[in-house]
């Protein structure tokens, strides 16, 4: 199993309203870098959707339940997406500022390449995002 983050600009898309679809495409990404990242994930990977704009923080997790394929509503094949289904809030957002603060995130595209929309997460950096919204806010 392998780990990912994916962004959504909550006023268009939110974590609420995946869970109220129960199943929705990931769909709408056209920079490569993170295509090819889509590329790679698999049924039962689990994705971290993180809140762009105004908050700027994890809140919750998805499943990926399918394998990549091409967007139908577009005509070339290279804009590709997944199926995801919605597994649970984290107990509360952990914030961009919070990971920013921990020299332990320092090279992870979160924080080096702030406009890639999909990226791989490690499973330290799953675990610790985790361990910080298990904690009150700084």
């Amino acid at each position: 199993m392998a780990y990912w983050l994916a962004k959504t600009e909550p006023e268009a898309y939110s974590y609420s309203d995946l869970e109220r679809l129960g199943r929705d495409r990931w769909n709408g990404v056209k920079n490569f870098a993170a295509l090819k990242h889509i590329s790679h994930m698999k049924p039962g990977d689990l994705l971290f959707i993180y809140h762009t704009g105004k908050e700027k923080a994890v809140t919750g997790v998805a499943e990926i339940v399918s394998h990549p394929y091409p967007d139908p509503t577009e005509t070339d094949s290279r804009w590709i997406l997944v199926d995801v289904e919605p597994r649970y809030r984290l107990n509360r957002p952990v914030t961009l500022k919070e990971i920013k603060q921990n020299p332990v995130f320092q090279e992870w595209e979160l924080v080096r390449q702030s406009r890639l929309s999909v990226m791989p997460v490690t499973e330290a950096h799953w675990t610790l995002i985790h361990t910080y919204a298990s904690q009150s806010p700084e």
